[in-house]
């Protein structure tokens, strides 16, 4: 099912593969032999697991995932090692050669499939579980993440989960992103119960402690005001009374 993009988001979606195809591949600084790195995706991961035991997706193989901007596939991998069945895994992303290198990364039944998040080909109601991490931040276009907003919502499931980890800061090295806050997330969302909470504690920090103290790491952690990201999830209709996020 084709859908068709405005002409604002045509044009962002030029600036934006103009704006990675600068960005320096190999960075060191996101290396799994870097301490600070492997920080920063353990806690994430750990806190994202929570999440959705939490909200009752564990186990996970009988949903259906969707990932928008999947990227080489990282978190597409992370879904089947957590027990999603890759078959019920799909990931999308703009970018040519990451989709190409992604196929080759993950099992062959995951369907990685180059196109716009801000005009996915799927029925409405297809998705358990709709993720997207640091893919807004990566868009400048208010009314394209708008779409993107709306077609995420579109095609995630009435009892599903929109996933979202994405950071609420400017990045002042990058003027190709922005941080995009919590005010402005509910305001892509109308009408949604969203629950978010503050993670990952601030990179450069977290690359000068690592090598030295996980501990500290983890203890700054715990103070909201110097972690640079929002975990949570967003679904359909209000708020359940009582609800606590983990």
């Amino acid at each position: 099912m084709d859908r068709l993009l405005p002409k604002a988001a045509e044009v962002e979606e030029t600036r934006i593969r103009t704006a990675y195809a600068k960005r320096q591949k190999d960075d060191v600084r996101y290396s799994w032999f870097s301490p600070g790195h492997l920080f920063i995706m353990q806690e994430r991961e750990q806190r994202l697991l929570t999440l959705l035991r939490r909200y009752g997706f564990a186990p996970l193989a009988t949903y259906k995932i969707l990932e928008v901007g999947c990227g080489l596939g990282y978190w597409l991998r992370e879904f089947i090692k957590w027990g999603a069945q890759p078959e019920h895994i799909v990931g999308v992303d703009l970018l040519l050669d990451r989709v190409t290198e992604a196929k080759k990364l993950c099992p062959e039944a995951v369907r990685v499939q180059c196109g716009s998040a801000a005009a996915l080909a799927f029925p409405r109601d297809t998705f358990d579980l709709v993720l997207q991490s640091t893919v807004f931040t990566s868009v400048l276009d208010t009314s394209m993440k708008q779409q993107m907003a709306s077609e995420m919502l579109r095609v995630v499931k009435s009892d599903g989960l929109i996933l979202w980890y994405d950071y609420h800061i400017n990045n002042p090295w990058n003027s190709d992103v922005r941080g995009i806050k919590k005010q402005e997330i509910a305001q892509l969302f109308p009408g949604c119960c969203m629950k978010l909470q503050r993670i990952t504690l601030a990179p450069p920090l977290v690359r000068f402690l690592a090598p030295y103290s996980w501990l500290a790491c983890y203890l700054l952690g715990k103070v909201p005001w110097i972690c640079t990201h929002y975990l949570g999830v967003i679904r359909k209709g209000p708020r359940v009374t009582g609800e606590k996020l983990p």
